[in-house]
């Protein structure tokens, strides 16, 4: 529950700065990317404290090297923290944080139908946490999106781009 507070949290506050006069975070694209990079910073840094046994835990015993797992999702999440505050990387942060959720979310499932306990508390029942890791990849698609659109226009608008999408009318 701690990483989505801290998404909302965050991204509220930052977007609330925003109302207040702060101009660069007049968006919120910019909220949501800081409030994502909180949460991952929250959440990284737990694969390297005192939680560090209990993800080690939630590895499906299939997959090899739990410990090793663990340390570089860990990396992973923290170099995507940091991505998601630079507006040029941002975009592949975000991209490549979805796609570590949809990675990692087999642990989840593991964790929740096993009955380990995370943090001194039994892990969050499988609806609730797919719900939330839901919430998280739609958070983090949404930062994606705006820079996917502003691909698609440059393309359109290159001089080149009406010979590359109509290659047929050359050979009439």
């Amino acid at each position: 529950m701690a990483p989505l507070i801290t998404l909302l949290a965050v991204t509220l506050l930052l977007r609330a700065a925003g109302v207040a006069g702060i101009r660069g975070l007049r968006s919120w694209h910019t909220s949501l990317r800081g409030g994502l990079a909180a949460m991952f910073a929250l959440t990284g840094v737990a694969h390297f404290n005192d939680m560090r046994g209990d993800l080690i835990a939630m590895v499906p015993p299939a997959l090899p090297h739990p410990e090793l797992l663990v340390t570089v999702t860990g990396v992973l999440e923290l170099l995507g923290a940091a991505g998601l505050l630079h507006r040029r990387t941002a975009p592949w942060a975000a991209g490549g944080l979805a796609l570590l959720m949809v990675a990692m979310f087999p642990a989840n499932v593991y964790a929740a139908l096993s009955g380990l306990m995370v943090n001194g508390a039994p892990a969050t029942a499988l609806l609730p946490r797919t719900l939330m890791q839901l919430v998280f990849i739609a958070a983090a698609i949404a930062v994606v999106l705006p820079y996917t659109r502003t691909l698609a226009r440059r393309r359109s608008a290159h001089p080149y781009s009406a010979a590359r999408q109509e290659p047929q009318s050359l050979h009439k």
